[in-house]
């Protein structure tokens, strides 16, 4: 059974703004000399892991990332009867398990606000939701013996097990990401220009004022990204106790998510929702790498979807030829109509989404 999974996707945009910097304007990186369009891996993988796709794929073992979990535990046990000062300390106790609250003043907004975003899973989710209806129904606050028991030490949430967590109040509960994600960047140069807009008044018929009711700008640009992801199987599965099973939906509703999910930026006003072009998909034990130096030289052609492929199959047989192969099994799914494999040696499939899911199923 194979420990690594590496996906390396090539995904074509048009004019948009996937991803937005302080100033509201594309993200980019300086990268071989060039200027390249850029999408966060923190992006990504938020706009998978919400998405219906991701959410229906995992039926349910998916987890919640919050700093409100002791303001939730404040409503649900006031709504079912207990008094302020019970709730509150209740509240603060329960908070404190994930980390350490923020300090603000008394009856503000979200007075029991930890400090730093948590990752819970929904067993835990669960646990203390029973826990708050109990301290509800017995009006008294939890001891210590039943705040331990509200972490789990390794939650059934496939996104923590992907994407790991950091709890900082209990870091014997932390999480190791089983999943990397690079930041999507451009394989050619990519500039940045300048929306000018403007918006009209229906009521006003120009009578007595021409001018608009709103001038604005906004950035976009258009770009061919490359995407690298890799899965570490093993330690996935044991993120997820050992539920191998689980482990493959975990896979395989990320990677659907992956070539078919967009980045949310600027959707109403660019509709530039997309799929990948080309996934090419690597099963084995060795050592992950990064297929990104295929375009450390910009791709420059009138056929820049076939000409990034060539790069990107040509650099990986290379790094095969130098250090030996890169993995044991691969798998192409194109959808480039002119596009056709030559540079890659040994055991190579190709064929559609479905198959290629297959293909990514432990039992080798």
């Amino acid at each position: 059974m194979s420990h690594f999974i590496q996906l390396h996707l090539l995904t074509s945009y048009p004019p948009s703004n996937l991803n937005r910097d302080d100033l509201g304007r594309p993200k980019t990186a300086f990268m071989g000399g060039a200027r390249r369009l850029r999408v966060s891996s923190q992006s990504l993988k938020r706009n998978w892991r919400t998405s219906e796709l991701f959410e229906s794929a995992v039926d349910g073992h998916k987890g919640t990332r919050t700093k409100r979990l002791g303001g939730e535990v404040f409503k649900r046990m006031k709504a079912a009867g207990a008094n302020d000062k019970v709730a509150g300390n209740s509240a603060e106790k329960i908070a404190g398990v994930f980390g350490k609250l923020r300090k603000v003043d008394k009856g503000e907004k979200h007075e029991y606000e930890i400090e730093q975003l948590v990752h819970v899973g929904p067993e835990e989710l669960t646990a203390l939701d029973a826990l708050a209806d109990t301290l509800a129904a017995e009006n008294r606050e939890p001891t210590d013996d039943e705040l331990k028991g509200l972490l789990a030490r390794r939650p059934t949430a496939v996104d923590v097990a992907l994407f790991g967590r950091m709890l900082a109040a209990a870091p014997s509960y932390n999480v190791e990401a089983a999943c990397q994600v690079a930041h999507a960047i451009t394989v050619h140069a990519a500039e940045v220009e300048d929306d000018y807009f403007t918006a009209v008044d229906d009521l006003n018929t120009g009578d007595e004022d021409r001018g608009a009711a709103h001038i604005g700008e906004a950035g976009f640009a258009a770009g061919l990204f490359y995407l690298y992801i890799c899965i570490d199987r093993d330690l996935l599965v044991e993120n997820l106790q050992g539920k191998a099973d689980l482990a493959d939906r975990a896979i395989a509703a990320l990677v659907e998510s992956a070539v078919k999910i967009s980045p949310k930026g600027k959707q109403n006003s660019f509709g530039s929702r997309a799929q990948a072009s080309y996934v090419l998909a690597e099963k084995g034990d060795q050592q992950p790498r990064s297929l990104s130096a295929s375009f450390l030289q910009p791709v420059n052609s009138d056929e820049q979807g076939v000409a990034a492929i060539r790069k990107l199959e040509t650099q990986a047989q290379a790094f095969d030829d130098a250090y030996g192969a890169g993995a044991d099994r691969r798998f192409i799914l194109s959808a480039v109509p002119e596009y056709e494999q030559r540079a890659l040696k040994g055991d190579v499939q190709q064929g559609n989404l479905e198959q290629l899911l297959t293909f990514l199923k432990g039992d080798d």
